[in-house]
């Protein structure tokens, strides 16, 4: 079942209240702790409920539940099995046959935070001296601040959006610098982060 991560936090929002409180929240509830229109929420179980993934009893108050075969699947990690290190070839390191890389928590949210974290696919060159190339996938953690040194996804006043790594100046500009000799950095006085990266994905 494919989810979008803002319906997935609607799921796991319910499952969080209900685990808690003994209950579902109600649409306004909802609506409050996601920081949405009540109907921006309906909208959300409304998709939720058509595809499978949440029951609702009709004209019943916090009747919302979530699908008995899809709640077991929720916080299924990505794995792979961890077999060894390697250098030019040869595995120089055997690890435990029992060892895994675990990829929901190398890059999902840490345990207390909400931070959502969305994919994007890069187009362009600027940032490929940080081994970041054209055709990547990026993560991207949701995040409106970031420090020097952060590779930031960035809104300019223009409206265009940029992969770059932030610094903020000591005149209060905001340096956006490329990673490719070839491209010049953004100088603006202003800009809006929308997320940190936090990890590069390529296949091939």
């Amino acid at each position: 079942m494919n989810l979008t991560p803002k319906q997935l936090e609607v799921v796991k929002l319910i499952r969080e209240c209900r685990n808690i409180n003994g209950f579902s929240p109600t649409m306004q509830e909802l609506a409050d702790e996601l920081g949405v229109s009540k109907v921006t929420v309906f909208e959300r179980v409304q998709a939720l409920i058509q595809k499978g993934a949440l029951t609702r009893e009709p004209n019943r108050a916090r009747s919302l539940s979530i699908a008995e075969k899809f709640d077991a699947s929720i916080d299924t990690p990505v794995r792979f099995p961890l077999v060894g290190r390697i250098a030019a070839g040869m595995p120089i390191e055997r690890c435990q046959d029992n060892e895994t890389l675990d990829l929901t928590t190398m890059f999902g949210p840490q345990i207390g935070q909400r931070g959502e974290t969305f994919a994007l696919q890069v187009d362009g060159e600027s940032m490929r001296d940080e081994g970041i190339m054209d055709g990547d996938f990026v993560l991207v953690k949701k995040t409106s601040v970031a420090r020097n040194g952060d590779r930031v996804v960035a809104l300019l006043p223009d409206g265009e959006t940029t992969l770059k790594t932030f610094f903020k100046e000591s005149n209060g500009n905001i340096r956006l610098q490329p990673a490719n000799t070839e491209f010049q950095p953004i100088i603006v006085d202003q800009c809006q982060i929308q997320g940190v990266i936090t990890g590069v994905l390529r296949s091939y």
